[in-house]
């Protein structure tokens, strides 16, 4: 009788072990079971919700709680984008947007993996977490986890007004509040993918890197990430008052024929149709257009104020840009020059000569850049290392064969597909442009890039990539590590003169 006893308890055993064991395109997450696909060895789960659906009385309100779902919801397809404003792309949008995406080894099973989630750009008001060039899988092939997310944009996502005001909670960030309960979700569920919660690190580009600093610079934010990344983050992104978001919104939403600041006025405003909301505003440099702003919960002050008093959290961070990033305000400079030349509070020959080597639209390509780029960056890193963290800077200026006659650099957001390693999508293209296909010099360029975010992943340290030497940053040096031409280069006080001056005028000291 004992010995059939223990048999039969084995044998439960092995079924409950069995019942447990799922196949590769399998998970059963917090909300509910998931089928998602696998290819070569890599495993894809698309469109996970991550909140319940922002729409209705949940518009405008925190990210709330799925509701647990029966049976196994198909994860093989990406969900909608958010809602896009101001003109911007992706076809495939709705207010019902917040869903995840997430890209494994198929043997993930039992193991620990480094995770990344990425926080895509777009100016607050467009992209998504499903673009082509967003794809995890070289991630994945590395041994990354990789997770990419949407997130409430244009007035849908970063909007505060009256009359919500009254009702109290957290208020106008809330796309960045997305992202924070994206962070949660993975830190509850991601080991059912193969991923170590306790190893994510968080990055993002542009409006993806204005977020992740923000994200560092709340220490309420301790725990949801080991790790972050910023690229091109804009260092000093000037967060307005919550008041003055809430006034020029006011004045807009009184256009669509809803005014006061009652319960009454809120309803009407969550009855708005969302195309009402999309526009008023043009382009990102208005001052009307959804952003950040400083509420004093989810965003309490400026990133390189935060940075300056010590109150962003210790962990290992590593950011940087592009050597043209004015691309993204080109024809406006390229329409006048001298306005940028003039904002150096310099003298004009002097500051085209220091900035352009006496070419004045490269001059004021340069300006731009540095202003809105390179020198806050360094600021960043300067205070990240004085107080005690591990930190290294970077500078991509790496441009195609083809391209380098007629570009001034590397434009905004260039280094995307070098980093995912995407750069041989055939249907690759960035900002309405076709890619060219990759030559052997960039997939070089590209692994380089690539290795290196991955080894800080799987490490804190990108130095473990094998490659070039990255130093820590380190304020007497000044030191960076250059994506160039010429491979990767550790550069020491790269344009420090030119730099100076803009810190100067940036910290009110320029003449």
């Amino acid at each position: 009788m004992l010995k059939l006893m223990a048999a039969l308890a084995a044998g439960a055993s092995l079924l409950a072990t069995g019942a447990m064991a799922q196949s590769a395109d399998q998970a059963t997450i917090t909300s509910g079971a998931l089928h998602g696909a696998v290819k070569d060895g890599i495993a894809s789960f698309k469109g996970i919700p991550f909140a319940a659906p922002p729409v209705g009385p949940l518009r405008w309100k925190a990210p709330q709680p799925v509701t647990p779902w029966t049976g196994v919801k198909d994860a093989t397809a990406f969900g909608p984008a958010c809602l896009q404003g101001g003109g911007m792309g992706a076809t495939n949008s709705a207010e019902d947007c917040l869903t995840l995406n997430v890209w494994t080894p198929a043997d993930h099973a039992g193991k620990k993996l480094p995770v990344m989630v990425w926080i895509h750009g777009g100016g607050f008001i467009g992209g998504s977490g499903s673009m082509i060039f967003y794809d995890g899988t070289k991630f994945a092939q590395d041994g990354v986890v990789l997770v990419s997310l949407n997130y409430r944009l244009g007035r849908l996502g970063f909007f505060a007004h009256p009359a919500l005001i009254k009702e109290g909670g957290p208020q106008g960030n809330y796309g960045i509040m997305d992202q924070i309960a994206a962070l949660k979700w993975v830190q509850a569920n991601i080991g059912a993918f193969g991923g170590d919660a306790s190893n994510v690190t968080v990055f993002g580009e542009s409006a993806g890197g204005i977020s992740v600093n923000f994200l560092l610079a709340n220490p309420d934010n301790k725990g949801l990430f080991a790790k972050v990344i910023s690229e091109s983050g804009f260092g000093r992104f000037d967060a307005p008052p919550i008041a003055q978001m809430a006034k020029a919104n006011a004045d807009f939403i009184a256009k669509q024929g809803v005014t006061g600041d009652d319960a009454a006025a809120a309803a009407a405003l969550r009855a708005l149709p969302p195309e009402k909301l999309t526009g008023g505003f043009a382009g990102l440099a208005d001052a009307a257009a959804p952003r950040p702003m400083i509420d004093g919960a989810i965003i309490k002050e400026r990133v390189d104020v935060a940075f300056e008093k010590g109150h962003q959290l210790r962990v290992p961070y590593m950011l940087g840009g592009n050597s043209f990033e004015a691309s993204l305000f080109a024809p406006v400079t390229s329409a006048h020059p001298e306005l940028l030349i003039a904002s150096t509070h310099m003298d004009k020959d002097k500051a085209t000569a220091l900035f352009g080597d006496g070419d004045t639209l490269k001059a004021a390509y340069n300006i731009s850049t540095e202003t809105m780029i390179t020198e806050p960056n360094r600021e960043l890193a300067h205070e990240d290392a004085k107080a005690g963290a591990k930190v290294w800077l970077y500078h991509f200026s790496y441009v195609k064969a083809a391209d380098r006659a007629t570009s001034p650099g590397a434009a905004h957001g260039a280094e995307l597909p070098y980093v995912f390693g995407t750069l041989n999508h055939t249907d690759l293209n960035f900002g309405g442009r076709k890619i060219a296909a990759a030559t052997p010099e960039d997939d070089t360029a590209s692994k380089a890039m690539h290795a290196y975010w991955v080894a800080f992943a799987k490490t804190g340290d990108p130095d473990s990539a094998g490659g070039v030497k990255w130093p820590i940053y380190a304020p007497a040096k000044d030191d960076l590590l250059e994506f160039s031409i010429e491979g990767p280069v550790v550069r020491e006080h790269m344009v420090k003169a030119r730099l100076d001056v803009l810190e100067a005028r940036a910290e009110g000291k320029g003449k």
